[in-house]
């Protein structure tokens, strides 16, 4: 079987090298210059965002395994992840798992019997009902653990996101080792797309940047030809094709898909500050930064849910920010100069980042729309908010949907 997989994000790629490895023939085409999707690194080796994964991610960490590249993802925080309040200056290590709340110093402002059981209902998914509904009687604890993982998480305010959707990340948490929380160590560029091209590379496929997908042709049901860029592909029998695209390239190309309609910005920022330190990780509440990531290259900061933010220029920004994260670096004595004037900074907006989680479950594409195409990307994986871990779980669930479909009597 030949593949096309249309679209060389983290599920395209996933999806990519299970059928390379599966021994079928695949192309991967991507209309970017760069592969990567929205986990990629910048043209000049600059991540896009502080991207983080999570012991309970196992489909990420499993392509993590695949393409050699576990290694060079690290836990930087293995006591807890310091948190400093900007509204009154404490500075504090907060788990992330519920197993290391019997330790008093590491468990979230605020925690409760009653918040604990907060807690457990949204796990629980029963009902669905804005974040900041479901935590209204406990708001220490909503502001110190909650708002910032939901924020993280589901990209979304708590005052719009879902608890049921928030559920579906807190369910993972409990298990042992599933709140170790990774970054890569060098930057995603060396650390995870180098690795994944190498890799594809090793097993085969075809990679073709720089060519956006027209359109698709169709005939009784399945996909026939592929125009990319200036050319046209045919689609023999038996053969498939994956689009692992963004919801709206996928209903352009597809009549009649229901996809997300409604999606959220994220902003990152990027501090040219060289220095010789260890990888650290820290969170801020009461401001504008959320999550600092500090390597010896540069830091980089991620503001979610930034619909606000992504309309500031960047001249604006960077000083605010500045000024938040030096009070952060001495609360955590983190070493290095930490001069009052802000060095360099890039910023990049993400301004259809993800699908707005809130109240409510937005439409899920079917798997197989056509009976040699299959979906894939974060959106389509219903179970998870659009994160990484999503990403991967539906480029596998794509790859095993095709396979399937190839062994089945006339599927041609």
């Amino acid at each position: 079987m030949t593949v096309h997989v249309v679209g060389a994000g983290v599920a395209g790629m996933v999806a990519a090298l299970m059928l390379a490895r599966a021994g079928h023939a695949v192309t991967l085409h991507d209309a970017a210059p760069v592969a990567g999707g929205r986990c990629r690194a910048l043209p000049d080796g600059t991540d896009n965002g502080t991207h983080v994964l999570m012991g309970a991610n196992r489909a990420a960490l499993r392509f993590l395994d695949a393409i050699g590249a576990r290694d060079g993802w690290i836990e930087p925080e293995p006591d807890g992840l310091p948190l400093f309040d900007l509204a009154d200056g404490t500075a504090r290590r907060i788990a992330a798992s519920p197993r290391a709340w019997r330790d008093p110093a590491r468990r979230p402002p605020g925690l409760s019997a009653g918040g604990v059981l907060a807690l457990l209902g949204m796990a629980s998914g029963i009902t669905d009902r804005p974040v900041a509904t479901a935590m209204a009687k406990h708001p220490a604890l909503l502001r110190g653990f909650v708002e910032p993982l939901t924020v993280a998480a589901l990209n979304t305010p708590v005052a719009q996101a879902s608890s049921a959707r928030l559920g579906q990340v807190l369910r993972r948490l409990g298990g042992a080792g599933a709140a170790r929380l990774l970054v890569a160590r060098e930057g995603l560029g060396p650390n995870l797309i180098a690795p994944a091209l190498a890799a594809l590379a090793q097993a085969g496929v075809a990679l073709r940047l720089g060519a956006r997908l027209r359109a698709l042709t169709t005939a009784e049901g399945r996909a026939v030809a592929l125009h990319i860029g200036q050319d046209s592909l045919a689609v023999a029998a038996g053969d498939a094709i994956i689009l692992a695209l963004p919801p709206w390239e996928a209903a352009r190309l597809i009549l009649g898909l229901r996809v997300p309609d409604d999606h959220a910005p994220i902003l990152n920022l990027h501090f040219a500050r060289p220095g010789a330190g260890p990888v650290r990780f820290v969170g801020l509440l009461g401001g504008l930064v959320q999550w600092v990531l500090v390597r010896p290259g540069g830091i980089s900061v991620t503001v979610s849910a930034a619909d606000a933010e992504a309309e500031e220029p960047v001249d604006s920004l960077a000083p605010r920010a500045w000024a938040e994260i030096r009070q952060a670096a001495r609360a955590f004595a983190l070493p290095g100069d930490w001069a009052q004037a802000p060095p360099p900074c890039r910023a990049v907006k993400e301004r259809r980042a993800t699908p707005r989680h809130g109240v409510g479950f937005p439409p899920v594409a079917p798997r197989l729309p056509l009976r040699n195409l299959a979906l894939a990307g974060d959106w389509t994986w219903g179970g998870l908010p659009a994160t990484i871990e999503a990403a991967a779980l539906s480029g596998e669930a794509a790859a095993k949907a095709v396979a399937r479909q190839a062994r089945r009597p006339g599927a041609a």
